[in-house]
């Protein structure tokens, strides 16, 4: 029999298939708590050893190297050769084609005034060229946290009432989210944005994409007045109680442009030397509208246009963040509800692409550079940036090699701040509705839940909560359901672990589990039960519940037959299931030995390894 002490486990002695088993397994000596500690905190917080690269290294040295660590652009520069210009002067030219409309487009969505958009796409990028480790991210402003600002910061502050402290809320927000992201890096926490599950992005990104769709039928319809709720059911009732002031420009106009984007996004599916096709067709959409609009003074009948854009670059907005009550902890509430959001897509992009390249990046390095971003773009009139999917498609299809074809994209934005921003007078916002749409799109990836419901019908359930609940309820209730769904999920696997009667296969020394191996065939006088987790104090009732219940359903089903009686119970606690036990996890087990002796049963704990 085993007892559970503070000494050697006693096992029966014997053999089995001619193999002789030893009666004591020795436990390991004690090791300091201090030394305990140590090691399973750099296990928890630094995984990739990032202290490795200073070991033999000089004072002098190991600075250089911290350099490098936290710039990598020290890492890439001095390699730089005019090969590399070229390629990433032609991806940065690029992408700003698309960063331009999107910029503008987003900042729409974000109940923000235009010009900010493009300012968000000039001072980010160039710190994420300094600091960022991943050489095919394009860095801008993104749809979801976008609408997620207008609905967080519309509800406390509605932009048209005060729209001077409303755009001071959005500058807080971001400092807030910047401060948060670069928070996880430097205390190594990026393992919290791991709890967004992937089902829980495919849900909410789909439910927010269904939102931003939905939220744009304003400008696709050329309604003056529109409600500021995201749900489903609102915003249909706002769209069709208004029908007598629905305007047939605005429709005709927008379906064309949304006809034209959607070609263009299917042209370039064709092969990846079509990229250019879909890159280009926001900007010529904004050029193509503006002309239209400007020939057949459209703003005359109906068609909103974007109006006055201020020229010049970047001004400080330092003195704007709101650090007092009664607003703040609404800006810091959406600060890190937000930058949580885009480090879970930037990281998400960025880690898709370095695959393809075949090289790594840091998860924790990248966490920094957003938040470093995020914090200077706060302070120079920029909203929320981060690393959206399209842009960077479109940067890597264009043959970036690395991070300065951000730079370039910031210097054509600042080009287009000095001296183009008056070209885009005229521009209709139908247009930049039908960008918003053909560009978000594809966040409903419907192939993805598809394949949830067949691997996973539990996975399914988390990302159709998060789904549901964003587009009937709103985002703040989805990301909720999402991460409440997600997070019970986590506990039940904790509270509730997976226990299985394991079989003999004939003729072999395997033993598999009977209910998925017909073959399994159960060995007279031995009940083998394995436990497929770590015992903790969460789950050692629901565990000592479960293998009396075994153990009295294995009885009943011997005597209803007349078939040997139990004697032994036999444990599997190999080390990929139980990989750790905690004090209330021994203190289970003698309860159970103890029960077990009292019915004449003998436990057996297999595949033991003992750890201090």
């Amino acid at each position: 029999m085993v007892t559970v002490e503070n000494s050697d486990a006693v096992f029966p002695a014997g053999t089995v298939e001619g193999v002789e088993f030893a009666r004591r397994v020795p436990l390991p000596p004690p090791r300091p708590f201090l030394d305990t500690l140590r090691a399973n905190l750099k296990e928890t917080l630094f995984p990739d050893d990032p202290f490795r690269q200073f070991k033999n290294e000089t004072g002098s040295r190991r600075f250089l190297v911290g350099l490098k660590y936290f710039f990598p652009v020290f890492q890439w520069a001095p390699r730089y050769n005019l090969s590399l210009l070229r390629s990433d002067l032609v991806a940065g030219i690029t992408i700003a084609s698309l960063a331009i409309p999107q910029g503008i487009s987003y900042a729409k969505l974000a109940n923000l005034p235009p010009v900010l958009g493009l300012y968000s796409s000039f001072v980010p990028p160039m710190v994420y060229a300094v600091m960022g480790s991943s050489k095919d991210l394009a860095v801008g402003t993104v749809a979801v946290p976008s609408l997620l600002i207008a609905s967080m910061l519309g509800k406390d502050v509605p932009p048209s009432q005060n729209p001077t402290l409303y755009v001071h809320l959005v500058f807080t927000a971001t400092f807030f989210a910047g401060v948060f992201q670069a928070s996880l890096g430097l205390l190594r926490l990026g393992f919290i944005v791991d709890f967004l599950s992937h089902a829980t992005i495919v849900g909410f990104m789909g439910g927010a994409a269904t939102v931003v769709c939905l939220q744009q039928l304003k400008g696709m319809l050329g309604l003056q007045h529109f409600t500021t709720a995201t749900d489903l059911i609102s915003v249909m009732e706002s769209v069709f109680t208004q029908t007598h002031q629905w305007r047939w420009e605005s429709v005709v106009l927008g379906s064309c442009f949304m006809f034209f984007l959607l070609l263009t996004r299917f042209l370039s599916k064709k092969g990846p030397k079509f990229f250019w096709i879909s890159a280009a067709a926001p900007l010529t959409s904004v050029i193509l509208g503006s002309l239209v609009v400007y020939l057949t003074h459209a703003e005359n009948h109906g068609v909103q246009v974007i109006g006055y854009l201020k020229k010049g670059l970047n001004p400080p907005s330092l003195s704007n963040l709101v650090l007092s009550a009664p607003h703040m902890m609404v800006a810091l509430k959406t600060g890190i509800i937000t930058g949580i959001i885009a480090l879970a897509e930037g990281i998400a992009v960025g880690r898709s692409f370095a695959m393809f390249k075949n090289y790594h990046i840091d998860g924790n390095k990248e966490m920094i550079a957003f938040g470093t971003m995020n914090i200077a773009g706060s302070l120079t009139s920029c909203y929320l940036t981060t690393g959206p999917f399209s842009r960077s498609a479109v940067n890597y299809n264009a043959g970036c090699k690395t991070a300065l074809s951000n730079v370039v994209m910031a210097v054509t934005v600042m080009v287009t701040l000095l001296f183009l921003t008056p070209l885009f007078h005229y521009t209709p916002l139908v247009v930049l509705s039908a960008i918003i749409i053909s560009a978000i799109a594809g966040l409903i990836d419907n192939e993805a839940a598809l394949h949830l419901w067949q691997v996973d019908k539990i996975d399914f359930c988390v990302c159709m909560g998060a789904y549901l609940g964003v587009v009937f309820g709103s985002i703040e209730i989805g990301l909720v359901i999402a991460v409440a769904v997600s997070m019970l999920r986590v506990l039940l696997f904790v509270a509730r672990p997976r226990t299985t009667v394991l079989g003999n296969i004939p003729n072999s020394s395997t033993y598999r589990r009977m209910d998925q191996y017909s073959a399994a065939q159960s060995v007279p006088g031995v009940l083998i039960i394995r436990i497929d987790a770590p015992i903790y104090f969460a789950n050692v009732s629901y565990l000592r519940e479960r293998i009396t219940r075994w153990i009295n359903e294995e009885m009943d089903m011997l005597k209803s037959k007349a078939e040997t009686s139990l004697h032994y119970v036999i444990l599997d606690m190999g080390g990929k299931s139980v990989g750790s036990i905690d004090s209330s996890g021994t203190g289970m087990l003698k309860e159970v030995k103890e029960s077990l002796g009292r019915r004449g049963l003998q436990l057996v704990l297999a595949t033991l390894e003992a750890r201090r």
